[in-house]
């Protein structure tokens, strides 16, 4: 949800990862990219932005290693554990897609308030949300029967 005027907004945010980065560098980003490494240097940056500007990309990202650390140590199946891997990437990628839907929004309508942006954002935000909470019943129905054979129950 927009929340109007306040200090910690997704432009500022964008604002103050902006002057992290080297300016020459970032400078012809608008433009695509000629050649393969650019193309990952782009993608890496906005996997770097994320990561440092967005608190739950990075609550995903630890509790997916988690996960993954855990099916690993029940020596879950490897269709068991991709399914598991899939499932985690899903909900980053819809993570960093929120995010990027959330700045073209503030981008373009700035600070004023405009329920259309309020949907978007609500919307990318529910995207998430679902993918979330299906990513955590998956978890679970994969995890569960080892962490029970585990514990002898």
């Amino acid at each position: 949800m927009i929340i109007p005027n306040t200090e910690n907004s997704n432009t500022e945010k964008i604002a103050d990862f902006s002057a992290h980065i080297n300016k020459p560098f970032r400078r012809g980003s608008w433009k695509i990219a000629k050649d393969l490494p650019s193309s990952f240097k782009y993608a890496s940056q906005g996997l770097g932005y994320a990561f440092l500007s967005q608190r739950n990309f990075r609550i995903h990202v630890f509790i997916g290693f988690s996960i993954s650390a855990l099916g690993v140590w029940l020596n879950l199946p490897f269709t068991d554990l991709a399914i598991l891997v899939l499932t985690i990437c899903a909900v980053l990628v819809l993570e960093l897609l929120n995010t990027s839907i959330e700045a073209v929004v503030d981008l373009a309508i700035g600070r004023r308030f405009h329920p259309l942006a309020r949907i978007a954002k609500d919307c990318a935000a529910a995207s998430v949300l679902v993918c979330s909470i299906s990513a955590f019943v998956i978890a679970l129905l994969l995890l569960l029967p080892s962490i029970l054979l585990k514990l002898g129950l």
